[in-house]
């Protein structure tokens, strides 16, 4: 079965390393920090001013004040600090920032992101997507295989307008996931959800996926 947006998450917690300074974005890598156990020496960043951003609170823990980029309440862990947003951004650009996890519209194959707008719907803002597309040293993107038509998000060319080009490393979806060959311009397939077979990823690819 293909795994859940739950599911999604925790697979992409076994990502990062002790030490990591980790940026999650808007949806399902926001659930990310629930999966990190105590201990686990990761450094959750938000853009909004947040260094060391905890799991998301129980009711008896929430502060209307201490939110994420995407305005859920969040908690601080031991340790964490707050600051302005310059200061936050000042980070992202500098390179501080070592891994970043965000959702994506589409992938390429050369590992172009699209995942701040479709074309004729309203939206808020870019937000800090193409600083961190950019400035962090490794990014992954997390995304269901398919959109709600059927339609492939992993692509040979990104249709939408995009955040960043050549930025993506790693995909994780609902079906696999997938490291993004660069120097070939291609997905490579490193791992399936329980029950999903490699013909099941090939027919939810457009993209070029290595043999």
């Amino acid at each position: 079965m293909p795994w859940t947006r739950d599911q999604m998450a925790a697979r992409a917690a076994r990502e990062l390393e002790p030490g990591d300074v980790v940026n999650l974005g808007i949806g399902i890598p926001t659930l990310i920090s629930n999966h990190l156990p105590p201990g686990a020496g990761v450094l959750l960043h938000s853009e909004n001013g947040l260094l060391g951003m905890g799991p998301f609170p129980r009711e008896d823990e929430v502060d209307a004040q201490v939110i994420n980029a995407g305005k859920q309440t969040v908690t601080v862990a031991a340790g964490g600090s707050t600051f302005d947003s310059s200061l936050s951004f000042a980070m992202i650009r500098g390179g501080h920032v070592d891994v970043a996890v965000l959702g994506a519209m589409e992938v390429s194959q050369a590992g172009d992101l699209a995942n701040w707008m479709i074309p004729g719907k309203k939206v808020a803002g870019i937000g800090g997507a193409m600083d961190l597309a950019t400035g962090a040293k490794r990014v992954i993107a997390v995304l269901s295989h398919r959109s709600k038509r059927g339609a492939s998000k992993l692509v040979a060319r990104c249709s939408l307008p995009l955040t960043a080009v050549g930025c993506v490393d790693l995909v994780i979806t609902d079906l696999a996931v997938l490291a993004v060959d660069h120097a070939r311009g291609e997905f490579r397939l490193l791992e399936r959800a329980p029950g999903v077979t490699r013909e099941d990823v090939e027919a939810a690819t457009a993209g070029a996926l290595a043999a």
